[in-house]
Formats: structure tokens, C-alpha cells, sequence
């Protein structure tokens, strides 16, 4: 069984942003010449997330306006966490988004059902952030 790993680095110039990152998932697939197992993909940074959905704006937008209803950005004073960083809201939204993903690999390619894509979202940007991709297989 072989193993590969990358990492991906992002940094936004704003608070928060979102990406499709597929082709580079497939991409680092291609390179370490797995045909067949698993990847996984994950946010190394607790104010990130990573998750498979639909690339479509108008689901990008309501991602935007339904975290920011669960966990709002301010008042900061809302928030015990905040002190040394204003960034609490970050921290929540991550743990409703998710940490990783797992997505099989077969005959070389991402195994995705209809529509799935994967995406790296950012919920405390303007600084280097990090993607692992580890991938198992023969």
C-alpha cells in the first residue's frame, strides 16, 4: 500500500472565504499514482473547514447568511472566548461545517456522486492557513 501526502496553503485577504479545491484534490491524486483507496482532506487550522456539497452561488450565499444567524460575528462581547482574538465565531462555525473529508478513489479518480465537489471555507482569514491531503492506496 502506498501513501501520499500534501499540503495546500491559503490566504485570504478577507475574513472569510470560500474555494473549490477538487481539482487540486485530484490533482495531488494524480501525482502520487494511487488507482485505487482513500483520501482524506482537512483543515489543519481550528478556524477552517473542509466539506463536500454543490458548487452553486446561491448555496455559497445562504452557507454565508445561515452561519452568520447561528453564530454572528459580533458583538464580540457575546463570546468567552474572546479576549486575545475577536475570532469565537469561527471557532463555532468550523464545528457546524466539519473538520475533513474522506472520499474514495477509484480507477484514479475522486469516486463523487452526483454534483459533489469539495471546498475549503475560511472563517478567520489575512493569514496562512493549511489543507492536509493524505492519500492510502494501491
Amino acid at each position: 500500500m502506498k501513501s501520499y501526502r500534501q499540503v495546500l496553503h491559503f490566504q485570504f485577504p478577507t475574513r472569510r472565504g470560500l474555494e473549490n479545491i477538487t481539482r487540486k484534490v485530484q490533482q495531488t491524486i494524480d501525482e502520487s499514482g494511487v488507482r485505487e483507496g482513500l483520501v482524506l482532506v482537512n483543515a489543519m487550522n481550528i478556524t477552517a473547514s473542509v466539506f463536500i456539497n454543490d458548487d452553486e452561488s446561491g448555496l455559497h450565499n445562504d452557507y454565508e447568511v445561515w452561519l452568520e444567524k447561528l453564530a454572528p460575528e459580533k458583538p464580540y462581547s457575546q463570546y468567552a472566548h474572546n479576549g486575545f482574538e475577536d475570532n469565537a465565531d469561527a471557532h463555532l462555525k468550523r464545528t457546524i461545517m466539519g473538520r475533513e473529508v474522506v472520499v474514495a478513489i477509484t480507477q484514479g479518480k475522486l469516486d463523487f456522486g452526483t454534483w459533489e465537489q469539495i471546498f475549503y471555507f475560511e472563517f478567520d482569514g489575512k493569514r496562512d492557513k493549511r489543507v492536509l491531503i493524505k492519500i492510502i492506496g494501491e
